[in-house]
């Protein structure tokens, strides 16, 4: 299991403290897999860039994808931009890996046999590996839930204790996804105010 497929799992299990937006979701799934890429050595932060290096393959199909995304030669690539690429579509790709490795099912409705219903995780180890992560509050997960609303920030300085290429990570995530709430506000005062031309008002 990775930080990002664990984080998935959490956020399928756990009632969030706000409405979780797919868009956020997908920024904190890239910024897992960065941290678990740093992890494993497969890059470096320097100056805010991710500088790649060479690593063997993780036998993760979408954290391979991920590590092969990266800009080869400098100038690296920002992190932030690097999550705004990646992130685009990442949620419901690792919602159809976990549901191809039977890790989640779908909660169908009687009255409607066709269509596809809520994801839910199954009873299985990989669930129970997720959620004693976040019953433990490790920092990384725990500051990744937070960043998109399932969870308050952590105690103390949770993200500190990951490292500072971590903190790095979830620092850029945080901007990304605070930078999309915006536009969204942004775009339904401008959707309100075009109403209001239409009424008169």
């Amino acid at each position: 299991m990775t930080t990002a497929r664990d984080l998935l799992i959490v956020t399928l299990d756990v009632a969030p403290m706000r409405p979780l937006e797919r868009g956020d979701l997908s920024l904190a799934l890239a910024g897992a897999e960065l941290i678990d890429l740093l992890d494993a050595e497969a890059l470096a932060i320097e100056e805010d860039r991710i500088v790649p290096r060479l690593c063997p393959p993780t036998g993760d199909r979408l954290l391979d994808e991920a590590a092969s995304s990266f800009a080869g030669r400098p100038p690296y690539e920002p992190v932030g931009d690097w999550l705004w690429r990646r992130g685009r579509g990442l949620s419901p790709a690792y919602l159809d890996a976990l549901e191809a490795a039977g890790q989640i099912t779908r909660r169908r409705h009687g009255w409607l046999p066709l269509r596809a219903g809520e994801a839910v995780p199954v009873d299985s180890a990989a669930r129970r590996h997720a959620m004693d992560r976040w019953a433990s509050d490790e920092p990384v997960l725990a500051s990744l839930a937070a960043a998109i609303g399932v969870r308050e920030q952590p105690a103390g300085d949770a993200a500190g204790a990951a490292g500072d290429a971590a903190v790095t990570v979830l620092a850029a995530v945080n901007d990304a996804v605070m930078e999309l709430e915006a536009e969204r506000q942004r775009r339904a005062i401008e959707e309100a105010a075009f109403d209001n031309v239409w009424r008169g008002e």
